[in-house]
């Protein structure tokens, strides 16, 4: 067998681990628990209607149900032996309601990117992680660090990190490169991820035709779901070239209302024209904002009167003392791990979003209980396990070298992130509704 596929197998065999769910490994909701969260489709439906009504992705015989009560013992005997002997097959999640529905091709295909990675690719991800060390509102030691032309610098930054990010967060659960709010505790990552953004289409009001705009859409997967959960038309605003290509693709493959565009959303004002959206949401992308309150007057320039606006982010808490040497370690070290530049607080969120001619209608955390901890460390347990999986296969000679300094780097900090949560000191799964008021 050669290598690379030995490799490639690999990236198969991480993909049905990932993204594929079984009886008995990993609790499914039950009908009753999802639709306390609005879920209408079949990922979360228990076999009601039928003995062979099926949850997809679970592991099912392709032999026909068996009858305890069966009178005819030598039919009920051959019945058994065809259920042994029939080929069993696997069913992904509803494919309607997946990050992305190929979820082999999507690895392999990530695979092949991280594969063929230039050396100064590569060194330039690795460098990229400077700007996590930093915060916007310290603009000397910005300026310090980068040099006067700061803002151009942080851009390429992203632009090297994204490039290459968005292929290794494709590798597991998190191809939309966010921790969701937990919304269920016996959901998967991916699970939840679904139920917290049909929570938000459902919140913003979005309705077929309606126009809505996604700041910081990464590969665009987020946006497909929500299209095609309501019908709406989405634009994607991304700073990736990469990101948005793979968006693009994935769209026009399944005829969705979609469109992209490349934009660093710290060059004002956007490519967008006024009064021309329904509704907005982004999620964990404001941390990338230099300026706040002028990013929220943008947005609120191109939200129609009487839009609504959904945000999930990254917040430091009330807990959090920058004084505390403890505290000070463990935001050092989260940050660079979820790529935060800014640390905003609540208040300066709703301060801005005022500022800004909003009126906040909610904010809290959407987590149960106010912790995240439970599906970051599934994400982290997953990742953890594939490191270990790849830095033997580069040391066998299996896979290039350059993987074990990426493993490394995406791994690095996961306990700090759980810890700090469990602390209460900082979410990524702080939410506010807000409108723009009626003229």
């Amino acid at each position: 067998m050669s290598k690379a596929y030995a490799a490639q197998n690999l990236w198969t065999s991480v993909s049905l681990t990932s993204s594929w769910q079984y009886i008995g490994n990993k609790p499914r909701l039950r009908g009753s628990e999802c639709e306390s969260y609005g879920c209408e489709h079949k990922f979360a439906m228990s076999a009601r209607s039928s003995p062979m009504s099926v949850q997809p992705g679970v592991l099912v015989s392709a032999a026909p149900a068996i009858h305890s009560n069966s009178s005819d013992s030598a039919s009920s005997s051959d019945s058994i032996s065809q259920a042994k002997n029939a080929p069993k097959t696997i069913q992904p999640v509803d494919l309607d309601r997946s990050a992305s529905p190929g979820r082999i091709k999507t690895i392999r295909n990530s695979y092949r990117v991280l594969k063929h990675l230039t050396p100064k690719q590569l060194q330039d991800f690795m460098n990229s992680y400077v700007i996590y060390g930093l915060d916007w509102e310290n603009e000397a030691q910005m300026i310090a660090t980068l040099g006067p032309d700061y803002s151009t610098v942080v851009h390429d930054c992203l632009i090297s990190y994204y490039s290459v990010l968005n292929h290794l967060c494709a590798l597991g659960e998190v191809e939309k490169m966010y921790i969701p709010p937990v919304m269920n505790t016996r959901a998967s990552i991916l699970d939840n991820q679904l139920l917290y953004e049909e929570f938000v289409a459902r919140e913003i009001g979005l309705k077929s035709g309606d126009r809505v705009l996604d700041l910081g859409c990464g590969r665009g997967r987020v946006a497909a779901h929500m299209s095609k959960y309501t019908g709406a038309r989405v634009t994607g605003l991304n700073i990736d070239a990469d990101q948005l290509a793979s968006a693009r693709s994935f769209a026009a493959k399944r005829r969705l209302p979609l469109e992209f565009i490349q934009q660093d959303f710290n060059v004002l004002p956007l490519k967008l024209e006024s009064s021309s959206f329904d509704a907005f949401y982004q999620i964990q992308a404001l941390s990338l904002c230099k300026d706040l309150p002028a990013t929220f007057r943008e947005i609120y320039r191109v939200m129609k009167p009487g839009a609504k606006l959904s945000l999930l982010d990254w917040v430091s808490l009330p807990a959090y003392d920058p004084e505390n040497s403890e505290h000070a370690e463990l935001m050092r070290r989260v940050k660079p791990l979820i790529g935060a530049v800014g640390t905003p607080t609540v208040e300066k969120l709703h301060s801005a979003l005022q500022d800004a001619g909003f009126h906040v209608v909610k904010s809290n955390n959407q987590s149960i209980d106010g912790l995240q901890a439970p599906l970051i460390e599934r994400a982290d347990g997953y990742f953890r396990r594939l490191q270990s999986l790849v830095l033997a296969l580069v040391k066998l000679h299996i896979l290039p070298p350059h993987f074990k300094p990426l493993m490394l780097r995406l791994t690095q900090d996961g306990q700090a992130f759980i810890q700090a949560d469990r602390m209460r000191l900082i979410t990524t799964s702080y939410h506010i509704l807000a409108e723009k008021p009626q003229v």
